[in-house]
């Protein structure tokens, strides 16, 4: 069965074929699109990397050792028992230099609290100890 436009006079056709035309057309096409660049507006930031260490409570330059007047001790505004005192204070010898340790119990805090803290530090042979805080005691005496 040919295709003969409608007409069956016998006669040959005289329009031009446009198919092989039409697919030469759509092959450029479709290489000129493959071939643009691909235009990105991305920005480009440079994200931290999730460490496989803890973040260590022990600050490099100073710490602070709080007890309020209930008896709970604070290393840097985080409460903490008498072990994890010891393990701060083992953790903050290990660095190079060694960090200040600022002591600041609270004029209501019971003594042998504050005495208790105080012979955890020594025995962990803390060397940069400082008493901070001490302007509040001065209309006492």
């Amino acid at each position: 069965m040919a295709m003969s436009a409608g007409r069956d006079d016998g006669e040959p056709m005289m329009d031009m074929n446009t198919t092989p035309l039409i697919d030469v057309m759509l092959v450029l096409l479709i290489m000129f699109i493959i071939t643009i660049p691909v235009q990105t507006h991305a920005v480009k930031v440079d994200l931290p990397q999730p460490s496989t260490t803890p973040a260590s409570p022990v600050e490099p330059d100073k710490n602070k050792v709080y007890i309020d007047a209930q008896g709970q001790v604070f290393w840097n505004s985080m409460p903490i028992n008498d072990v994890q005192l010891r393990q701060y204070l083992d953790a903050s010898l290990q660095r190079s230099p060694e960090p200040e340790l600022h002591f600041q119990p609270d004029p209501a805090a019971r003594y042998d609290v504050v005495d208790r803290i105080l012979a955890i530090i020594k025995r962990a042979n803390v060397t940069k100890l400082g008493f901070v805080g001490n302007e509040q005691y001065r209309n006492d005496f």
